[in-house]
């Protein structure tokens, strides 16, 4: 991507902004600055329309008085435009009643995350990225009815008072609604640095009044999805993608393809053969009709047993590196000399794991010429601006792209390629004429189409002091990196392989440190899946602690406790106590129960959990999971709760069943018969307490996920059990 708009044909532009698009993006600077403001959004933007309302980008207020507060994230299920909608409507006094949220429009300039530098949902950003943003558009929209009604009332504004939506000035005993004065507010300047409220007056924000506004949508199948999606004169497209990945087309036989009542063309596009038809059944049986010839010599072909085996022996010095290098993400003190009594040697392996949504990937697209239009539950819209660009030969900025709600994703819905959506963009450019055209991928076709949670190895070296603390810690881990390629990765270190590790207060304790990671390279796409490195070094880090806390004969709470007090680790003690005070640690645990404990920090937050485990047919049965959350300041305490519920179920469905193979290089499972997820009569309770704090909101969405895990774990060791030193829990 870092080349990409260099080698378009730019249309719509002057010479001068093409070459600066061009110029700016050779040498992978696509990111740099990472700012709303900055050259590059500029860039990015060129093209797209900034003609917005009076209240600015993010706030529209109607005639009726109702209030729309624009949302540049993306509603993906996790319930974060309750929350976004809250922070403007804090601050603009608005009535929660009357308030509703919408996707905003691709426009990098006006609605970058500025985490990234470009428009884009993800590494839960939501809420701490807005934070500031959509409180200060609230407070502007507040102060400019305020000098309205001023203006109109021939009053002080300082006497002016703004409660659930309704202006109001007492000494008069006039108000009036937003909607009354929506056209005299539309004529103020908005303040360039409007007064944001004291939190401690915070009548929203943190309290139970914050729900979802799509509950009733979604409740009823009002909501609109991709796959609801029926325009004019629409086709719809399947494609047959490659068995192996890296393979390449050779030749295909349409013949039979084409005899299929309904089918209207049949084409090579770069990802495989695209069946376009008048309806999907038309076009899932012209796709089954086809024949076509793979060369699969270049292809992946190793099976996952042969790769993991490979890690093994990488991490063991007994397989060369050949020109991979090893990165340090941790080193303190004078590494330990091999050999010697170590008080723990471990190792663990994590398997390939599938996003597996709910709702597989699908999108429409609509191309007249160089005009693009891209309807799609877009996670990251500037990304798809870009490749789409690319493919049809415009401005980012020119490519419209209208996002909808997502049935789930875990960070699928977004990748540098922007797979699917290039697909569909690909399909539609050679149907043309402005005829739209929905993508629609199977089951299958999403399961088997890559882009993973990596494969992964750690392998782990520690001695002790005399009271049994880590006195040396050794750790080497081998995965693909994620990043390695992009235009956001780093030459020396992907943090992403061992985020979750790298700082841990576990090693902040450990006076001597040297952990290092290898990135291998593997055919198999892989991407970051819903808490992206802590999905595995959380498992790593508190299972080990677990074992060394009982090896050295401590209560594992207790021996936590003191290393955190060692590290300085305040936010993880405080998560600690609050979630062993709920639970009970120290007390009986019910009959045939047993509990085990983890803590872990991820996307600024620190969650603790204490699960109630059992083993049933030799199978962990979770019961009562408690978990305590320092998120910093609380937006939405019914979101928070439904997301530490929803994140323990996914890492607890990961933990149990999850496990995507190859054997010879094809991925085996293709749908939910292969790849078990949890069942509702799985699922643990899951209680949720939130740590107090005043800080700035922090993350939420996927610090849920990664703790479960070790935290069973932990209780299987309570039970007698071995260490687990490899996921799934369930072999079979």
């Amino acid at each position: 991507m870092t080349k990409m708009l260099e080698r378009m044909t730019v249309r719509g532009a002057t010479r001068r902004e093409a070459l600066t698009v061009g110029a700016t993006l050779v040498g992978g600077a696509l990111v740099v600055g990472c700012s709303p403001a900055n050259v590059m959004a500029d860039i990015l933007s060129l093209g797209a329309k900034s003609d917005f309302g009076a209240f600015g980008p993010f706030i529209k207020v109607d005639p009726s008085g109702w209030v729309t507060v624009v949302c540049k994230h993306i509603e993906v299920g996790q319930g974060n435009h309750a929350g976004l909608a809250a922070l403007a409507s804090e601050e603009l006094d608005a009535d929660w009643a009357k308030v509703k949220t919408e996707h905003a429009p691709a426009n990098a300039k006006v609605y970058a995350n500025s985490a990234m530098g470009v428009q884009g949902t993800g590494g839960s950003s939501a809420i701490p990225n807005s934070w500031l943003q959509l409180r200060t558009a609230g407070a502007a929209a507040r102060a400019m009815f305020v000098q309205a009604a001023a203006s109109k009332w021939n009053a002080p504004a300082a006497e002016i008072t703004v409660q659930n939506g309704v202006v109001a000035h007492a000494k008069s005993g006039k108000q009036a609604g937003f909607g009354e004065l929506v056209a005299d507010a539309a004529k103020v300047a908005p303040p360039k640095t409007p007064t944001l409220k004291d939190p401690k007056s915070f009548t929203l924000i943190g309290t139970d009044r914050v729900r979802r506004k799509d509950a009733v949508a979604k409740s009823t199948g009002t909501a609109t999805y991709t796959q609801d999606i029926h325009l004019p004169n629409m086709l719809t497209a399947m494609v047959a993608h490659a068995p192996k990945f890296g393979a390449k087309l050779v030749s295909f036989d349409d013949k039979a393809a084409r005899q299929v009542p309904g089918v209207v063309e049949v084409f090579q596009i770069p990802s495989g053969v695209a069946v376009v038809a008048e309806n999907t059944w038309a076009a899932r049986q012209g796709r089954d009709a086809l024949k076509v010839n793979w060369d699969v010599s270049k292809a992946e072909s190793r099976s996952t047993d042969q790769l993991a085996q490979w890690y093994r022996d990488l991490a063991a010095g007994k397989a060369p590196a050949g020109d991979l290098k090893w990165a340090a993400f941790e080193a303190r003190g004078a590494a330990p000399a091999p050999g010697g009594q170590a008080a723990l040697e471990t190792s663990y392996d994590f398997p390939y794991l599938a996003h597996a949504t709910m709702e597989p990937m699908n999108c429409v697209a609509i191309v007249d010429g160089a005009s693009c239009r891209i309807i799609s539950a877009s996670q990251s819209p500037t990304l798809d601006q870009l490749n789409a660009a690319k493919i049809v030969g415009n401005l980012p900025g020119n490519i419209e792209v209208q996002t909808l709600f997502a049935g789930g994703s875990f960070g699928r819905r977004t990748n540098f390629q922007s797979d699917y959506a290039a697909e569909a963009v690909h399909i539609a450019k050679t149907v043309g004429h402005g005829r739209p055209v929905k993508l629609v991928w199977t089951r299958e076709d999403d399961m088997r189409a890559g882009y993973y949670r990596p494969m992964v190895h750690h392998a782990l070296r520690i001695t002790t002091d005399k009271d049994g603390f880590p006195a040396s810690w050794r750790q080497r881990v081998v995965t693909q990196s994620i990043m390695k390629g992009s235009p956001m990765g780093t030459p020396k270190l992907d943090s992403t392989s061992v985020e979750g590790a790298m700082g841990s207060p576990y090693l902040k304790a450990t006076p001597v440190v040297d952990a290092q990671v290898l990135s291998p390279e593997v055919g198999v796409p892989v991407l970051w899946w819903r808490s992206v490195g802590a999905t595995h070094t959380a498992f790593v880090m508190e299972h080990t602690i677990d074992q060394l806390a009982r090896k050295a004969g401590k209560d594992p709470v207790d021996y936590r406790r003191a290393l955190y007090v060692k590290a300085g680790a305040n936010r993880h003690l405080a998560a600690l106590n609050l979630a062993a005070e709920k639970a009970g640690w120290g007390t009986p645990a019910p009959a045939g129960w047993t509990r085990g404990a983890a803590v872990h920090e991820s996307f600024g937050s620190v969650v603790a959990q204490i699960a109630e485990v059992k083993l049933e047919n030799g199978v962990p049965r979770v019961g009562r999971v408690v978990t305590a959350i320092d998120c910093g300041t609380p937006i939405a305490r019914d979101q928070i709760a439904a997301q530490m519920e929803g994140g323990t179920c996914l890492g607890l469905s990961a933990a149990l069943f999850g496990k995507m193979t190859l054997k010879d290089g094809a991925v085996q499972e293709g749908n939910f018969d292969g790849y078990r997820v949890l069942r509702n009569s799985e699922a643990p309770t899951v209680e949720t307490y939130i740590v107090p704090s005043t800080n700035p909101p922090s993350g939420v969405g996927e610090p849920g996920t990664p703790v479960i895990a070790p935290a069973v774990a932990n209780a299987l060791l309570a039970l007698g059990q071995p260490p687990t030193t490899s996921l799934p829990f369930v072999k079979g």
